[in-house]
């Protein structure tokens, strides 16, 4: 089977498609899946370039990818929740820029039949984010008030359904054709972070949500109320600037589980969320998928297609 992998850190020119055996079912709650889309997301970058290799060191040869979708073509002895030929996503954290995985039963989720494969290949970690951030540690409430820095980006655009879907009034900043997506998915009011300082616009916000990054920063705390929270899932923020502005500020790391994305794969059947990919790459362009994403000022999610 086709598969991308490189054998050390670098730039996408140590991305490589190769050749390799098709995996085995290995123990008796594995399954096989024929993968059909992945999802890209930035950790992916994080890793290939040795950002994260401190605390999420990888073994070379290494094949990326955290989230597919595709079908189940074979199962183990005791797999009870799947059968062969149903459509799921695949909650892979390693090896799902191939053509076929194994993996645990307790790692897929049932496709929803509304969703191609490849917006099925792009919600996984955005809902799982968005879970995480929103309501596990943002403790979003009915009636907040929340900021989403970023709000047209792939993880951005589903916090702003889930918040709002969830009564809060929503606040985004977004840029260019950006700005448009974002009011289309519920933000009440959007603003052009190129163009207006909103450390200066708003006031008494219950929770910031950083999908950014950057210099701009630091001037979230502006907007948050006393006791308020800023959460990033960039950058830690700054232990300093919260305490003299009096309020909790945290980096989470995401929990992409069928557990956690249970919520926004509900929304999805209820017609009250919905997936947005950007652009699409084949298997074989995983490279350029890649550089792509982190050119910026992407709208969306963008997904490899397996032929």
């Amino acid at each position: 089977m086709k598969a991308i992998q490189y054998k050390d850190y670098g730039s996408s020119d140590v991305i490589e498609v190769v050749e390799i055996d098709i995996p085995t079912i290995r123990n008796d709650n594995d399954v096989l899946i024929k993968i059909k889309a992945i999802g890209v997301n930035p950790v992916d970058v994080k890793i290939r370039t040795g950002l994260m290799k401190n605390i999420r060191p990888v073994t070379m040869p290494f094949i990326p990818g955290g989230e597919a979708s595709g079908i189940i073509s074979e199962i183990g002895a005791n797999v009870s929740k799947y059968k062969v030929g149903d459509e799921v996503i695949a909650l892979t954290k390693t090896n799902g820029y191939a053509e076929y995985i194994t993996l645990s039963e307790d790692s897929l989720v049932l496709k929803p039949n509304t969703l191609t494969f490849q917006e099925a290949a792009s919600i996984g970690v955005n809902i799982g984010t968005a879970q995480s951030v929103l309501f596990t540690k943002g403790k979003l409430q009915k009636g907040d008030k929340i900021l989403i820095q970023g709000a047209a980006g792939a993880v951005g655009g589903t916090m702003v359904q889930m918040a709002k879907e969830a009564g809060a009034f929503v606040y985004a900043t977004a840029s260019g054709t950006g700005l448009e997506l974002a009011k289309s998915l519920g933000a009440d009011e959007v603003f052009d972070y190129k163009l207006q300082d909103i450390g200066d616009i708003l006031k008494n916000i219950d929770l910031v949500v950083d999908t950014a990054g950057g210099e701009s920063q630091s001037n979230l705390f502006k907007v948050l109320k006393q006791n308020g929270k800023l959460l990033s899932i960039v950058t830690p923020p700054s232990k300093e600037l919260a305490e003299k502005f009096k309020v909790e500020a945290h980096f989470v790391a995401s929990d992409i589980s069928p557990q956690t994305i249970q919520n926004g794969i509900d929304l999805i059947r209820k017609g009250k969320l919905k997936p947005i990919v950007s652009k699409t790459f084949v298997l074989e362009e995983a490279a350029k998928a890649q550089d792509f994403l982190m050119g910026g000022g992407v709208n969306g999610k963008i997904v490899l297609m397996v032929n």
